[in-house]
């Protein structure tokens, strides 16, 4: 019930409006002489009160009477309720944002953490247009209830972590959403003479693992302050590396070192500040990494050293008429630090560099890509040269053998070839062919198969720089049997592209002959609605054949099932998601030996294709060997896995 609202006219009639649920109320206060003749003797103040106390009188005893002939009141109305927990300390967090992502709901956690959300309440019932599960029909949305719910505060993630899942189960009454907090790297850049250097630029690089290898990749920069002082928030748990970029001294007596005379300038040597890779590493690779926790702060202190810049002039033979990519490496180990840039109209590479020996690379991507290398060392004087050549990158022929058992799929693929359509036959139809980076530190852009010319074209890789290459096949139909190239078992081992030369065929061996893996997971907690697939179609569990992928609304499985090629095996990273009950199936299986891995949420950060970081699995999963037509059955145990981490509870 709401507070009343009295209103008073010239003090003689009050108007009090009261509403409690659906039912409204309208008193009007009579002057007191009619009401309680007595009450004449008393003052006006008096009497004003006297009316006040009589009317909220009347108007409490007026609603109980309506709740009582309305018992229907409970029931008009759902509530879903729950809290917002710290994933770590598992404390709840007041004054949490919790929301659903069209900001229909929104309110803010109390001080012990808890929402709650009073929704009307709607007929859901079959008959009133929604379907079952088992209907195999697309099922209709409660219209009173959020799909999930998102919770957010500054301090804390962003993250899926935070979604409360499959919220139109009207079953489903108290939700908890936990957020994870930021981890941080702060610190201060000094100079060892105590005075504090220019604003300068940081960067954080984080190990992420990408198609189940870990790479290290960019996360973000962050411009000290005028002190010196850094601040990297909202950073995941996880290892990472820090450096600072290099900055050129900004003494008013020197100028622009391009516009100087090769000759030493009379106004003294130019000096700058070269990177700096944290715990004073000379390289990236060798820099020392830091191990963050979610939600810890770790205090890193950098100190620069001002050092002599010299001019570097490296001219281009065959330039390119547009412009060029340039790396530099020191000591001739990839890695971001130094850099030089690329003078279109000298058709030169320039800038400034301290003492050392570095590698240039130089590149132009596409199909009529072009990479030129050089190496340079600088001892104490400015060089102008030597020159480098840029070679054409290597095309690679893809020969594709099929050895399918059964029927050709009747369907095709059109493709607009210069304004035509023209309908593609073969492998294109079903095959993706493309050549990923195998270096730890990632450069450069994936190569895939040039787009077809003609009807039946042939199937060749353009424009791949010289480097080394893990071969990723991607098939719609069947599996790849074997990936070769000459003696090379491209499966396990990858390829090398020589610079400018010619490469042999990637020769790939097609085949359907698949298995079968099926059985249940223990530990599985089933939901209270049978889940549907992402997109609202059901999927019943006897039904599941392929790609197992219970998704109810929101796209949460029971659990997930990694089927994970040993090293020295054939096979294709499999993933099957469970059933509520904990069965699973999973056909088109690649023949080889797998382990299985249950886990109760998806593992993003999992290097399957890296034989040391499994070992830590070796006893949580059986190896299974399968060859093709063989159906096998197991039974698993789920893996619990830490919220904040992705990593097992029993390993923490």
């Amino acid at each position: 019930m709401h507070s009343p609202v009295l209103g008073h006219n010239n003090s003689k009639v009050g108007a009090i409006r009261l509403k409690s649920s659906e039912h409204h109320l309208s008193l009007r206060v009579l002057p007191c002489r009619i009401l309680l003749p007595s009450c004449q003797r008393l003052s006006s103040r008096r009497k004003s009160q006297g009316a006040r106390i009589l009317a909220l009188s009347l108007a409490a005893a007026s609603l109980s009477a309506a709740a009582a002939q309305s018992p229907s009141d409970k029931t008009d109305t759902d509530t879903i309720q729950g809290i917002v927990t710290n994933s770590v300390t598992r404390e709840p967090i007041a004054r949490a944002l919790v929301s659903s992502p069209d900001n229909r709901f929104a309110t803010l956690t109390n001080s012990e953490g808890r929402f709650e959300f009073t929704l009307p309440k709607v007929d859901s019932t079959p008959g009133s247009g929604s379907t079952t599960p088992a209907s195999g029909q697309i099922q209709s949305a409660i219209p009173n209830r959020p799909y999930m719910l998102m919770a957010r505060k500054p301090g804390f993630l962003d993250a899926a972590n935070g979604l409360a899942q499959n919220l139109q189960n009207e079953a489903l009454k108290d939700v908890t959403l936990a957020l994870t907090p930021e981890s941080l790297i702060v610190g201060a850049v000094t100079l060892p003479t105590s005075e504090p250097p220019d604003s300068i630029m940081l960067q954080v690089y984080r190990r992420q693992v990408q198609d189940g290898r870990a790479r290290w990749l960019p996360v973000r920069g962050a411009q000290s302050t005028s002190d010196g002082q850094f601040r990297f928030a909202e950073l995941p748990a996880g290892t990472y590396k820090l450096l600072t970029h290099e900055l050129l001294d900004r003494d008013p007596i020197t100028t622009d070192p391009l516009s100087l005379p090769r000759s030493n300038d009379p106004r003294g040597q130019l000096f700058g500040y070269p990177p700096v890779y944290y715990q004073s590493a000379p390289d990236f690779g060798s820099a020392a990494t830091i191990q963050l926790a979610a939600g810890q702060t770790q205090t890193v202190n950098l100190s620069l050293v001002k050092l002599p810049y010299y001019r570097v002039k490296v001219p281009v033979i065959n330039a390119p008429d547009n412009g060029v990519a340039v790396s530099v490496y020191a000591h001739g180990r990839k890695g971001p630090g130094f850099s030089l840039g690329y003078n279109n109209s000298d058709h030169a590479i320039e800038g400034m560099l301290p003492d050392g020996t570095y590698t240039i690379e130089a590149s132009r991507f596409g199909p009529d890509g072009v990479t030129g290398l050089q190496t340079i060392t600088i001892k104490g004087s400015a060089i102008d040269g030597p020159s480098m050549t840029f070679v054409s990158n290597t095309s690679i022929p893809v020969n594709v053998k099929e050895e399918f058992t059964s029927a050709d799929n009747p369907g095709s693929m059109t493709w607009n070839i210069n304004g035509r359509s023209t309908v593609i036959k073969g492998p294109r139809r079903y095959l993706s062919v493309t050549l990923e980076p195998a270096d730890d530190f990632g450069v450069g852009p994936q190569v895939s198969l040039r787009d077809p010319r003609r009807a039946d074209d042939a199937l060749v890789i353009e424009g791949a720089p010289a480097g080394s290459y893990w071969v990723r096949v991607n098939s719609s139909r069947g599996y790849p049997a074997s990936i070769r190239s000459g003696n090379l078992d491209l499966l396990h081992q990858p390829l090398v592209v020589a610079a400018g030369g010619t490469a042999s065929p990637i020769e790939i061996t097609m085949r359907d002959d698949t298995a079968e893996i099926s059985g249940t997971v223990d530990g599985v907690t089933p939901p209270a609605q049978r889940p549907v697939i992402s997109g609202g179609a059901s999927l019943a569990s006897g039904d599941a054949r392929g790609w197992t992928s219970y998704a109810p609304f929101g796209g949460q499985a029971a659990a997930h099932i990694y089927c994970i090629p040993l090293a020295d095996s054939s096979g294709q990273l499999t993933e099957i998601w469970v059933s509520p009950d904990g069965s699973f199936v999973s056909q088109g299986l690649a023949p080889g030996a797998y382990r299985l891995l249950a886990f109760d949420r998806e593992q993003h950060d999992l290097e399957y294709r890296n034989p040391e970081a499994l070992r830590t699995y070796d006893s949580k999963g059986p190896v299974v060997r399968v060859v093709g037509g063989q159906k096998e059955r197991v039974q698993l145990q789920l893996i619990s896995t830490s919220i904040s981490a992705g990593v097992s509870e029993d390993d923490q």
